[in-house]
């Protein structure tokens, strides 16, 4: 059982060689990144889909697929996904549970809300190849 869901994806991508099209392919990169969005919108779907079925195999299924097409979109533009979840983590535990005026809550589950101080996570160097594209 793996406990490294990133180097999994880099192996993956490896396996079936995205990072090599990525490389070859310089000039596609911003439809391949909407492709990879549209992608994830699909996945989604299919997940909303599973749970108005009550379906708990494919709402499993689907939940994961999301991160596997999130994290594999990181990997083929060189993003170190480990910082990059450490970052945005870090901000999250430094919220505290309140109310989010701007999102309804109709079961009354406590947000995650920002303090006066809190810093939103910074990804800065941690861009890969995100901004030779645009």
């Amino acid at each position: 059982m793996s406990m490294n869901w990133p180097q999994d994806i880099t192996e993956m991508q490896t396996k079936y060689g995205t990072r090599e099209w990525v490389a070859a392919n310089k000039d596609k990169l911003i439809q391949f990144l909407n492709f990879r969005a549209d992608f994830l919108q699909e996945e989604l779907d299919e997940t909303k889909r599973a749970i108005l079925a009550e379906d708990a195999e494919e709402i499993v299924d689907g939940l994961i697929d999301l991160c596997v097409v999130a994290i594999g979109t990181l990997d083929a533009f060189g993003v170190d996904a480990h910082k990059a979840w450490n970052e945005v983590l870090v901000a999250n535990m430094d919220k505290s549970v309140g109310v989010k005026e701007s999102r309804p809550n109709p079961l009354g589950l406590p947000d995650l809300v920002k303090g006066e101080d809190w810093e939103p996570p910074s990804h800065k160097g941690n861009y890969g190849d995100l901004p030779n594209n645009f």
